[in-house]
Protein backbone atom coordinates (compact mmCIF):
# COMPACT_ATOMS: atom_id res chain seq x y z
CA UNK A 1 0.00 0.00 0.00
CA UNK A 2 1.25 3.28 -1.28
CA UNK A 3 1.81 6.58 1.60
CA UNK A 4 -1.12 8.45 0.11
CA UNK A 5 -3.60 4.97 -0.12
CA UNK A 6 -2.63 5.10 3.36
CA UNK A 7 -3.39 8.16 4.31
CA UNK A 8 -7.10 8.07 2.43
CA UNK A 9 -7.59 5.19 4.40
CA UNK A 10 -7.09 6.45 7.55
CA UNK A 11 -9.40 9.33 6.54
CA UNK A 12 -12.17 7.11 7.46
CA UNK A 13 -11.05 6.37 11.40
CA UNK A 14 -11.33 8.65 14.14
CA UNK A 15 -7.47 9.41 15.29
CA UNK A 16 -6.98 8.91 18.88
CA UNK A 17 -3.11 10.01 20.81
CA UNK A 18 -1.60 6.45 20.74
CA UNK A 19 -2.25 6.58 16.82
CA UNK A 20 -0.41 9.72 16.79
CA UNK A 21 3.46 8.63 16.56
CA UNK A 22 2.79 6.36 13.20
CA UNK A 23 0.60 9.35 11.90
CA UNK A 24 4.09 11.50 12.45
CA UNK A 25 5.73 8.83 10.95
CA UNK A 26 3.09 8.47 7.70
CA UNK A 27 3.41 12.50 7.26
CA UNK A 28 7.32 12.63 7.49
CA UNK A 29 7.24 9.84 4.41
CA UNK A 30 5.04 12.02 2.62
CA UNK A 31 6.95 15.28 3.26
CA UNK A 32 10.01 13.16 2.02
CA UNK A 33 8.77 12.38 -1.20
CA UNK A 34 7.66 16.59 -1.61
CA UNK A 35 3.87 16.02 -0.75
CA UNK A 36 4.03 18.73 1.55
CA UNK A 37 0.64 19.64 1.44
CA UNK A 38 -0.87 15.84 1.94
CA UNK A 39 1.40 15.64 4.83
CA UNK A 40 -0.13 18.54 6.21
CA UNK A 41 -3.81 16.88 5.62
CA UNK A 42 -2.16 13.82 7.54
CA UNK A 43 -1.54 16.04 10.87
CA UNK A 44 -5.11 18.20 10.70
CA UNK A 45 -6.32 15.93 13.50
CA UNK A 46 -3.91 17.59 15.69
CA UNK A 47 -2.54 20.53 13.42
CA UNK A 48 -4.62 23.57 11.57
CA UNK A 49 -1.32 24.04 9.39
CA UNK A 50 0.59 26.99 8.83
CA UNK A 51 0.94 29.52 10.69
CA UNK A 52 -0.86 27.81 13.53
CA UNK A 53 0.99 25.73 16.67
CA UNK A 54 0.02 22.12 16.95
CA UNK A 55 -2.22 20.71 20.26
CA UNK A 56 -0.19 19.38 22.14
CA UNK A 57 -2.81 18.98 25.17
CA UNK A 58 -2.77 15.58 26.63
CA UNK A 59 0.31 14.27 25.21
CA UNK A 60 3.56 12.59 26.33
CA UNK A 61 6.54 13.90 25.90
CA UNK A 62 7.46 11.85 23.29
CA UNK A 63 4.07 12.49 21.14
CA UNK A 64 4.65 15.67 21.99
CA UNK A 65 8.15 16.61 20.16
CA UNK A 66 7.29 14.12 17.49
CA UNK A 67 4.12 16.37 16.60
CA UNK A 68 6.37 19.66 17.12
CA UNK A 69 9.22 18.52 14.77
CA UNK A 70 6.53 17.44 12.00
CA UNK A 71 4.46 20.47 12.24
CA UNK A 72 7.92 22.73 12.32
CA UNK A 73 9.45 21.38 9.49
CA UNK A 74 6.25 21.10 7.57
CA UNK A 75 5.80 24.78 8.23
CA UNK A 76 9.40 25.42 6.71
CA UNK A 77 8.73 24.14 3.68
CA UNK A 78 5.05 25.16 2.89
CA UNK A 79 6.31 28.37 3.67
CA UNK A 80 8.81 28.17 1.50
CA UNK A 81 6.35 26.84 -0.90
CA UNK A 82 3.66 29.63 -0.74
CA UNK A 83 6.12 32.09 0.48
CA UNK A 84 4.47 32.66 3.96
CA UNK A 85 5.82 35.75 5.65
CA UNK A 86 7.27 34.63 8.89
CA UNK A 87 6.94 30.91 8.43
CA UNK A 88 10.76 30.49 8.66
CA UNK A 89 10.84 31.65 12.40
CA UNK A 90 7.52 29.33 13.51
CA UNK A 91 9.17 26.70 12.09
CA UNK A 92 12.25 27.27 13.93
CA UNK A 93 10.35 27.85 16.89
CA UNK A 94 8.57 24.92 17.06
CA UNK A 95 12.13 22.38 15.73
CA UNK A 96 13.93 23.73 18.47
CA UNK A 97 10.86 23.04 21.04
CA UNK A 98 11.26 19.82 19.87
CA UNK A 99 14.85 19.53 19.89
CA UNK A 100 14.92 20.33 23.29
CA UNK A 101 12.29 17.81 23.98
CA UNK A 102 14.28 14.63 22.59
CA UNK A 103 17.66 15.82 24.04
CA UNK A 104 15.58 15.84 27.91
CA UNK A 105 14.28 12.02 26.81
CA UNK A 106 17.89 11.24 25.77
CA UNK A 107 16.90 10.43 22.29
CA UNK A 108 19.90 10.87 20.35
CA UNK A 109 18.96 10.45 16.74
CA UNK A 110 15.51 12.06 16.80
CA UNK A 111 17.14 15.58 18.38
CA UNK A 112 19.94 15.10 15.91
CA UNK A 113 16.84 14.68 13.20
CA UNK A 114 15.52 18.00 14.78
CA UNK A 115 18.73 19.90 14.59
CA UNK A 116 19.16 19.06 10.63
CA UNK A 117 15.90 20.64 10.33
CA UNK A 118 16.71 23.79 12.70
CA UNK A 119 19.53 24.64 10.09
CA UNK A 120 17.69 23.90 7.16
CA UNK A 121 15.21 27.01 8.03
CA UNK A 122 18.86 28.92 8.75
CA UNK A 123 19.76 28.00 5.61
CA UNK A 124 16.39 29.42 4.05
CA UNK A 125 16.72 32.71 5.86
CA UNK A 126 20.37 33.04 4.88
CA UNK A 127 21.77 32.58 8.16
CA UNK A 128 24.70 30.13 7.16
CA UNK A 129 26.96 30.97 10.11
CA UNK A 130 23.98 29.41 12.36
CA UNK A 131 23.35 26.74 9.79
CA UNK A 132 27.16 25.87 9.48
CA UNK A 133 27.34 25.69 14.02
CA UNK A 134 24.15 23.64 13.79
CA UNK A 135 25.05 21.13 11.72
CA UNK A 136 28.74 20.62 13.10
CA UNK A 137 27.18 20.09 16.50
CA UNK A 138 25.06 17.44 15.22
CA UNK A 139 28.01 15.54 13.34
CA UNK A 140 30.32 16.12 16.66
CA UNK A 141 27.39 14.66 18.53
CA UNK A 142 26.53 11.49 16.36
CA UNK A 143 30.56 11.12 15.90
CA UNK A 144 30.88 8.09 13.41
CA UNK A 145 27.20 6.64 14.36
CA UNK A 146 26.33 5.73 10.75
CA UNK A 147 22.51 6.97 10.82
CA UNK A 148 20.10 8.33 8.20
CA UNK A 149 20.89 11.93 10.01
CA UNK A 150 24.38 11.78 10.03
CA UNK A 151 23.79 11.77 6.13
CA UNK A 152 21.77 14.52 6.52
CA UNK A 153 23.81 16.89 8.12
CA UNK A 154 26.89 16.14 6.08
CA UNK A 155 24.44 16.48 3.09
CA UNK A 156 23.27 20.04 4.36
CA UNK A 157 27.18 20.99 5.25
CA UNK A 158 28.05 20.79 2.12
CA UNK A 159 25.36 22.98 0.79
CA UNK A 160 25.66 25.22 3.33
CA UNK A 161 29.49 25.76 2.08
CA UNK A 162 28.50 25.76 -1.60
CA UNK A 163 26.33 28.70 -0.75
CA UNK A 164 28.87 30.57 0.92
CA UNK A 165 31.16 30.33 -1.79
CA UNK A 166 33.39 28.18 -0.23
CA UNK A 167 33.50 25.87 -2.96
CA UNK A 168 36.17 23.57 -1.83
CA UNK A 169 34.94 22.84 1.43
CA UNK A 170 31.68 21.76 -0.18
CA UNK A 171 33.55 19.43 -2.52
CA UNK A 172 35.72 17.99 -0.04
CA UNK A 173 32.59 17.10 1.99
CA UNK A 174 30.63 15.51 -0.82
CA UNK A 175 33.56 12.91 -1.58
CA UNK A 176 34.15 12.19 1.81
CA UNK A 177 30.62 10.81 2.39
CA UNK A 178 30.20 10.07 -0.93
CA UNK A 179 30.59 6.28 0.31
CA UNK A 180 28.33 6.47 3.18
CA UNK A 181 25.57 7.90 0.94
CA UNK A 182 25.92 4.69 -1.22
CA UNK A 183 25.06 2.50 1.25
CA UNK A 184 22.08 4.57 2.14
CA UNK A 185 18.60 2.86 0.88
CA UNK A 186 16.75 6.33 1.10
CA UNK A 187 16.41 7.17 -2.70
CA UNK A 188 15.21 10.88 -1.76
CA UNK A 189 18.35 11.28 0.40
CA UNK A 190 20.33 9.89 -2.03
CA UNK A 191 18.45 11.92 -4.85
CA UNK A 192 19.18 14.89 -3.04
CA UNK A 193 23.13 14.38 -2.38
CA UNK A 194 23.65 13.50 -6.33
CA UNK A 195 21.76 16.84 -7.18
CA UNK A 196 23.79 19.20 -4.72
CA UNK A 197 26.86 17.53 -5.37
CA UNK A 198 26.47 18.06 -9.10
CA UNK A 199 26.15 21.47 -8.60
CA UNK A 200 29.22 22.16 -6.87
CA UNK A 201 31.20 20.72 -9.72
CA UNK A 202 29.38 22.60 -11.99
CA UNK A 203 30.48 25.63 -10.07
CA UNK A 204 34.12 24.31 -10.23
CA UNK A 205 33.73 23.38 -13.59
CA UNK A 206 32.58 26.59 -14.80
CA UNK A 207 34.73 28.83 -12.67
CA UNK A 208 38.05 26.78 -13.27
CA UNK A 209 37.32 25.80 -17.07
CA UNK A 210 37.49 22.14 -16.21
CA UNK A 211 35.49 20.14 -18.86
CA UNK A 212 36.08 16.80 -16.45
CA UNK A 213 33.64 18.34 -13.69
CA UNK A 214 30.81 19.42 -16.13
CA UNK A 215 30.61 16.18 -17.68
CA UNK A 216 30.85 14.46 -13.83
CA UNK A 217 27.87 17.28 -12.57
CA UNK A 218 26.14 15.81 -16.03
CA UNK A 219 26.22 12.12 -14.33
CA UNK A 220 25.51 13.60 -11.38
CA UNK A 221 22.21 15.46 -12.27
CA UNK A 222 21.34 11.86 -13.69
CA UNK A 223 21.91 9.86 -11.14
CA UNK A 224 19.43 12.30 -8.73
CA UNK A 225 17.06 12.36 -11.27
CA UNK A 226 17.08 8.13 -10.63
CA UNK A 227 16.54 8.61 -7.81
CA UNK A 228 14.03 11.36 -6.84
CA UNK A 229 12.23 9.10 -9.99
CA UNK A 230 12.07 6.33 -7.57
CA UNK A 231 11.40 7.75 -4.55
CA UNK A 232 8.01 9.80 -6.74
CA UNK A 233 9.58 12.84 -5.30
CA UNK A 234 8.67 15.13 -8.71
CA UNK A 235 9.69 18.87 -6.57
CA UNK A 236 13.36 17.69 -6.40
CA UNK A 237 12.87 16.28 -10.20
CA UNK A 238 11.83 19.37 -10.85
CA UNK A 239 15.08 21.22 -9.21
CA UNK A 240 17.19 18.87 -11.35
CA UNK A 241 15.84 20.05 -14.41
CA UNK A 242 16.44 23.24 -13.65
CA UNK A 243 20.28 23.19 -12.30
CA UNK A 244 20.72 20.92 -15.69
CA UNK A 245 19.12 23.87 -17.89
CA UNK A 246 21.24 26.62 -16.51
CA UNK A 247 24.27 24.08 -17.14
CA UNK A 248 23.56 24.39 -20.60
CA UNK A 249 23.42 27.90 -20.77
CA UNK A 250 26.84 28.76 -18.77
CA UNK A 251 28.07 26.73 -21.73
CA UNK A 252 26.42 28.41 -24.41
CA UNK A 253 23.82 25.56 -25.46
CA UNK A 254 21.07 27.73 -25.30
CA UNK A 255 18.21 25.89 -26.56
CA UNK A 256 18.69 22.78 -24.72
CA UNK A 257 18.79 24.83 -21.55
CA UNK A 258 15.73 27.01 -22.27
CA UNK A 259 13.77 23.57 -22.90
CA UNK A 260 15.00 22.30 -19.19
CA UNK A 261 14.69 25.33 -17.32
CA UNK A 262 10.77 25.74 -18.85
CA UNK A 263 9.83 22.13 -18.09
CA UNK A 264 11.09 22.83 -14.57
CA UNK A 265 9.12 26.02 -13.97
CA UNK A 266 5.85 23.81 -15.47
CA UNK A 267 6.49 20.95 -12.75
CA UNK A 268 6.68 23.62 -9.96
CA UNK A 269 3.60 25.80 -11.39
CA UNK A 270 1.95 22.64 -11.41
CA UNK A 271 3.08 21.46 -7.85
CA UNK A 272 1.66 25.16 -6.56
CA UNK A 273 5.34 25.79 -5.21
CA UNK A 274 5.76 29.47 -5.70
CA UNK A 275 9.43 29.64 -4.11
CA UNK A 276 10.12 27.18 -6.51
CA UNK A 277 8.54 29.03 -9.48
CA UNK A 278 10.16 32.32 -8.36
CA UNK A 279 13.78 29.62 -7.99
CA UNK A 280 13.52 28.75 -11.59
CA UNK A 281 12.56 32.30 -12.95
CA UNK A 282 15.91 33.66 -11.31
CA UNK A 283 17.47 30.55 -13.28
CA UNK A 284 15.82 31.81 -16.37
CA UNK A 285 16.40 35.58 -16.11
CA UNK A 286 20.20 34.56 -15.77
CA UNK A 287 20.20 32.44 -18.46
CA UNK A 288 18.55 35.03 -20.93
CA UNK A 289 21.21 37.54 -19.94
CA UNK A 290 23.61 34.73 -20.91
CA UNK A 291 22.21 34.83 -24.24
CA UNK A 292 21.62 38.50 -24.37
CA UNK A 293 18.38 38.86 -24.36
CA UNK A 294 18.08 41.90 -21.50
CA UNK A 295 14.30 42.67 -22.05
CA UNK A 296 13.30 39.12 -21.40
CA UNK A 297 15.57 39.04 -18.47
CA UNK A 298 14.09 41.99 -17.13
CA UNK A 299 10.38 40.78 -17.16
CA UNK A 300 11.29 37.32 -15.59
CA UNK A 301 13.50 38.90 -12.63
CA UNK A 302 10.88 41.20 -12.24
CA UNK A 303 8.44 38.31 -11.38
CA UNK A 304 10.99 36.38 -9.23
CA UNK A 305 12.00 39.66 -6.70
CA UNK A 306 7.77 40.16 -6.40
CA UNK A 307 7.23 36.64 -5.54
CA UNK A 308 10.47 36.37 -2.76
CA UNK A 309 9.83 39.96 -1.50
CA UNK A 310 7.56 38.63 1.46
CA UNK A 311 8.36 35.21 1.97
CA UNK A 312 11.40 35.02 4.35
CA UNK A 313 14.12 33.52 2.00
CA UNK A 314 16.43 36.52 1.99
CA UNK A 315 19.06 34.52 0.27
CA UNK A 316 16.72 33.65 -2.66
CA UNK A 317 15.69 37.25 -2.98
CA UNK A 318 19.14 39.09 -2.64
CA UNK A 319 20.33 36.65 -5.99
CA UNK A 320 17.14 37.47 -7.43
CA UNK A 321 17.74 41.55 -6.67
CA UNK A 322 21.05 41.14 -8.38
CA UNK A 323 19.79 39.91 -11.77
CA UNK A 324 16.90 42.01 -11.93
CA UNK A 325 19.33 44.82 -11.10
CA UNK A 326 21.84 43.26 -14.23
CA UNK A 327 19.20 42.94 -16.33
CA UNK A 328 18.38 46.68 -15.64
CA UNK A 329 21.51 48.43 -15.93
CA UNK A 330 22.01 46.68 -19.40
CA UNK A 331 18.69 48.47 -20.31
CA UNK A 332 20.55 51.61 -19.11
CA UNK A 333 18.08 52.22 -16.59
CA UNK A 334 21.14 53.08 -14.15
CA UNK A 335 19.26 54.36 -11.60
CA UNK A 336 16.86 51.94 -10.75
CA UNK A 337 19.77 49.08 -11.16
CA UNK A 338 22.06 50.93 -8.42
CA UNK A 339 19.09 50.86 -5.75
CA UNK A 340 18.29 47.72 -6.51
CA UNK A 341 21.74 46.11 -5.50
CA UNK A 342 22.04 48.45 -2.87
CA UNK A 343 18.96 46.44 -1.57
CA UNK A 344 20.56 43.46 -2.59
CA UNK A 345 23.73 44.16 -0.40
CA UNK A 346 21.14 45.46 2.74
CA UNK A 347 19.31 41.86 2.57
CA UNK A 348 22.20 39.75 2.23
CA UNK A 349 23.77 41.51 5.28
CA UNK A 350 21.24 41.15 7.41
CA UNK A 351 20.37 37.33 6.88
CA UNK A 352 24.03 37.19 7.86
CA UNK A 353 25.10 35.78 4.08
CA UNK A 354 27.94 38.35 3.57
CA UNK A 355 28.78 36.42 0.15
CA UNK A 356 25.56 36.94 -1.75
CA UNK A 357 26.06 41.11 -0.76
CA UNK A 358 29.71 40.69 -2.03
CA UNK A 359 28.50 39.25 -5.52
CA UNK A 360 25.89 42.13 -5.47
CA UNK A 361 28.90 44.92 -4.69
CA UNK A 362 30.73 43.53 -7.59
CA UNK A 363 27.69 43.30 -9.83
CA UNK A 364 27.22 47.10 -9.35
CA UNK A 365 30.98 47.87 -9.95
CA UNK A 366 30.38 45.65 -13.28
CA UNK A 367 27.49 47.19 -14.64
CA UNK A 368 27.56 50.37 -13.58
CA UNK A 369 30.80 52.13 -13.83
CA UNK A 370 30.15 55.02 -16.73
CA UNK A 371 27.00 55.61 -14.05
CA UNK A 372 29.01 55.46 -10.73
CA UNK A 373 31.38 58.81 -8.86
CA UNK A 374 34.60 57.59 -8.14
CA UNK A 375 33.28 57.46 -4.56
CA UNK A 376 30.90 55.46 -4.96
CA UNK A 377 33.09 52.72 -6.52
CA UNK A 378 35.52 52.66 -4.52
CA UNK A 379 32.75 51.98 -1.22
CA UNK A 380 31.11 49.42 -3.54
CA UNK A 381 34.91 47.76 -4.24
CA UNK A 382 35.76 48.03 -0.63
CA UNK A 383 32.23 46.41 0.39
CA UNK A 384 33.10 43.30 -2.40
CA UNK A 385 36.42 43.22 -0.64
CA UNK A 386 35.50 42.85 3.09
CA UNK A 387 32.44 40.23 1.89
CA UNK A 388 33.98 38.10 -0.20
CA UNK A 389 36.85 37.52 1.90
CA UNK A 390 36.36 34.28 2.53
CA UNK A 391 35.32 32.79 -0.95
CA UNK A 392 36.86 30.03 -2.62
CA UNK A 393 34.97 30.37 -6.29
CA UNK A 394 38.07 31.29 -8.19
CA UNK A 395 35.55 33.24 -10.87
CA UNK A 396 34.28 35.05 -8.02
CA UNK A 397 37.83 35.76 -7.00
CA UNK A 398 38.90 36.98 -11.17
CA UNK A 399 35.92 39.13 -10.85
CA UNK A 400 37.20 41.29 -7.85
CA UNK A 401 40.42 41.17 -9.20
CA UNK A 402 38.98 43.02 -12.25
CA UNK A 403 37.38 45.07 -10.33
CA UNK A 404 40.12 46.22 -8.54
CA UNK A 405 41.38 47.34 -12.07
CA UNK A 406 38.64 49.30 -12.77
CA UNK A 407 38.55 51.19 -10.03
CA UNK A 408 42.29 51.88 -10.11
CA UNK A 409 41.78 52.61 -13.94
CA UNK A 410 39.07 55.45 -12.78
CA UNK A 411 41.49 56.76 -10.34
CA UNK A 412 44.02 57.33 -12.90
CA UNK A 413 41.73 59.46 -15.55
CA UNK A 414 40.49 61.22 -12.51
CA UNK A 415 44.12 61.97 -11.61
CA UNK A 416 44.82 62.95 -15.32
CA UNK A 417 41.68 65.07 -15.80
CA UNK A 418 43.62 66.84 -12.73
CA UNK A 419 40.99 66.68 -10.40
CA UNK A 420 43.09 64.52 -8.32
CA UNK A 421 47.33 64.79 -7.67
CA UNK A 422 49.40 62.31 -6.42
CA UNK A 423 53.10 63.83 -6.50
CA UNK A 424 55.69 62.60 -8.29
CA UNK A 425 53.84 60.77 -11.25
CA UNK A 426 55.00 61.51 -14.40
CA UNK A 427 53.52 62.97 -17.26
CA UNK A 428 51.58 61.25 -19.92
CA UNK A 429 53.01 61.10 -23.52
CA UNK A 430 50.94 61.60 -26.24
CA UNK A 431 50.18 58.69 -28.57
CA UNK A 432 49.97 56.05 -26.13
CA UNK A 433 46.66 53.97 -26.10
CA UNK A 434 44.65 53.38 -23.00
CA UNK A 435 45.44 49.89 -21.78
CA UNK A 436 49.08 50.97 -21.57
CA UNK A 437 48.67 54.68 -20.34
CA UNK A 438 46.81 52.71 -17.29
CA UNK A 439 49.33 50.45 -16.86
CA UNK A 440 52.06 52.37 -17.02
CA UNK A 441 50.15 54.85 -14.34
CA UNK A 442 49.58 51.71 -12.29
CA UNK A 443 53.18 50.75 -12.23
CA UNK A 444 54.28 54.47 -11.67
CA UNK A 445 51.61 55.20 -9.03
CA UNK A 446 52.38 51.74 -6.72
CA UNK A 447 56.41 52.34 -7.34
CA UNK A 448 56.09 56.44 -5.73
CA UNK A 449 53.73 55.10 -2.80
CA UNK A 450 56.02 51.64 -1.94
CA UNK A 451 58.83 53.95 -1.84
CA UNK A 452 56.98 56.73 0.81
CA UNK A 453 55.84 53.53 2.75
CA UNK A 454 58.97 51.79 3.19
CA UNK A 455 57.82 49.19 1.19
CA UNK A 456 54.90 48.20 3.15
CA UNK A 457 51.62 47.53 0.99
CA UNK A 458 49.00 48.05 3.98
CA UNK A 459 50.36 52.09 3.65
CA UNK A 460 51.40 52.18 -0.10
CA UNK A 461 46.77 51.14 -0.28
CA UNK A 462 45.89 54.13 2.23
CA UNK A 463 48.09 56.63 0.25
CA UNK A 464 46.47 55.81 -2.72
CA UNK A 465 43.01 55.41 -1.98
CA UNK A 466 42.89 51.45 -1.80
CA UNK A 467 42.29 48.77 -0.13
CA UNK A 468 45.43 46.22 0.46
CA UNK A 469 43.91 43.43 -1.25
CA UNK A 470 43.00 45.65 -4.40
CA UNK A 471 46.44 46.65 -3.96
CA UNK A 472 47.79 43.14 -3.86
CA UNK A 473 46.09 41.83 -6.55
CA UNK A 474 47.43 44.34 -8.97
CA UNK A 475 51.18 43.92 -7.97
CA UNK A 476 51.21 39.77 -7.57
CA UNK A 477 49.46 39.69 -11.30
CA UNK A 478 50.50 42.58 -13.63
CA UNK A 479 53.35 44.41 -11.56
CA UNK A 480 55.25 41.47 -10.35
CA UNK A 481 58.47 43.13 -10.99
CA UNK A 482 57.04 45.83 -7.91
CA UNK A 483 57.09 42.61 -5.57
CA UNK A 484 61.33 43.21 -5.02
CA UNK A 485 60.12 47.12 -3.48
CA UNK A 486 57.79 45.63 -1.15
CA UNK A 487 58.94 44.27 2.85
CA UNK A 488 58.45 40.50 3.34
CA UNK A 489 54.98 39.39 4.13
CA UNK A 490 54.46 39.13 8.08
CA UNK A 491 52.55 35.81 9.40
CA UNK A 492 48.71 36.77 9.67
CA UNK A 493 45.76 35.26 11.72
CA UNK A 494 43.88 35.13 8.39
CA UNK A 495 44.51 35.22 5.11
CA UNK A 496 43.40 38.22 3.09
CA UNK A 497 43.45 36.19 -0.17
CA UNK A 498 42.66 31.87 0.46
CA UNK A 499 45.11 30.22 -1.76
CA UNK A 500 44.32 26.82 -3.46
Amino acid sequence: MDLQTSVFNNEAEVPVVDNLVPLCELAKGLEEAGEFELAGETLRPFWRGVPHRPDTDGLNDNAKAELLLRAGTLTGWLGSAKQIPGAQEIAKDLVSESAGIFETLGIVEKQAEARVDLAICYWREGALDEARVTLRHVIETLGEMQSEQRLRALLNSAIVEKDALRDRESLGIYRAAAPNFDLSSNHALKGKFHNSYATVLKSLGLSENREEYIDKALVEFAAASFHFEHAGHHRFQARVENNVGFLFASIGRFPEAQEHLDRARRLFVRLQDHGAVAYADDSRAQAFLLEGRPEEAEQVARGAVRALKNGGEQMMLAEALTTHATALARLKRFELSKNTLDQAIIVAQSAGNPDRGGIAAVTAIEELIPYLSLDTLQNYYSTAESLLSNSQNRSIKTRLGECARRVLAAEFATIKSGAETYSGVPAIPSGSSLDAEVLRYEGSLIRKALEDSGGSVTRAARLLGVTHQGLAFILNGRHSDLLSIRTPVKKRRRSIIRQH
